[in-house]
């Protein structure tokens, strides 16, 4: 089986077709209690309305925008798929409403997500509607840390023996380390590193990875990645990165 590491998005959706959250909505549902730690103390922040604390929680200047973000209420928040919630330029090059039935069925179920807030979540698990910049601390509570010590155990175990590969922003490497072998990929264009616009391709290699699914090295380089060859491949004793080369 194949398992993928991703990142959420700043830009959500505010679509909220689904019931509030409940135990059972997110991924290892028995430390519920470790999401609950980290809610409370968002929650508090946006009770006690610091519009210089919320600017700098949010990255975000105009009140408005601001005061569209309401404290996370478990009883009464509706919530979206974690997959449709965000919308970044990865998530907008993933085209999950596109793709068929078996393809987002495999990503919901074996996609990983790293929410700044709600920690590693699954692709089809609901999340209600917020804001959380990246790499902000809570009061000086550190979700990264936090979400690092609680999960990595069951992510292991998520993860087994299965062929991993991970696509996430170097950022988010702080909320879990891998100890099993993977593959990491890295983009190109014109010989030079993309940063930025490498959301872009992790969103169409990710679409490619649903509808073809490897099992193992072999079969992921047997894909044929939308506008993208194989520039170079490194091996160390746990990682095989791949660097892609933009074609045009």
């Amino acid at each position: 089986m194949l398992k993928i590491l991703f990142s959420p998005s700043e830009d959500k959706s505010v679509t909220s077709p689904y019931k509030n959250i409940f135990k059972d909505s997110l991924w290892a549902c028995e430390k519920f209690q470790n999401r609950k730690e980290c809610i409370s103390i968002y929650n508090k922040i946006l009770f006690d309305k610091n519009e210089k604390e919320l600017q700098k929680l949010f990255g975000l200047k105009n009140k408005k925008e601001i005061n569209e973000f309401l404290p996370v209420d478990f009883a009464v928040c509706k919530t979206q798929k974690a997959v449709l919630r965000y919308t970044g330029v990865a998530y907008a090059n993933l085209e999950y409403a596109s793709l068929d039935i078996n393809a987002q069925e495999f990503i919901d179920k074996n996609v990983m997500i790293f929410s700044n807030l709600f920690g590693p979540v699954l692709a089809g698990d609901k999340v209600p509607y917020y804001k959380l910049k990246q790499g902000e601390n809570l009061r000086g509570f550190d979700t990264a840390l936090h979400y690092k010590k609680v999960f990595s155990d069951k992510i292991d175990e998520w993860i087994e023996e299965d062929f991993v590969v991970d696509l996430r922003a170097v950022f988010y490497g702080k909320f879990y380390s891998l100890k099993k072998p993977h593959v990491t990929i890295k983009f190109y264009k014109n010989g030079k590193i993309l940063s930025h616009f490498a959301k872009v391709y992790r969103g169409i290699v990710l679409r490619d990875l649903a509808v073809h699914k490897p099992q193992n090295i072999s079969d992921f380089e047997q894909i044929n990645f939308e506008n993208l060859y194989i520039k170079e491949i490194k091996k160390t004793t746990l990682k095989t990165e791949y660097s892609f080369e933009i074609k045009g």
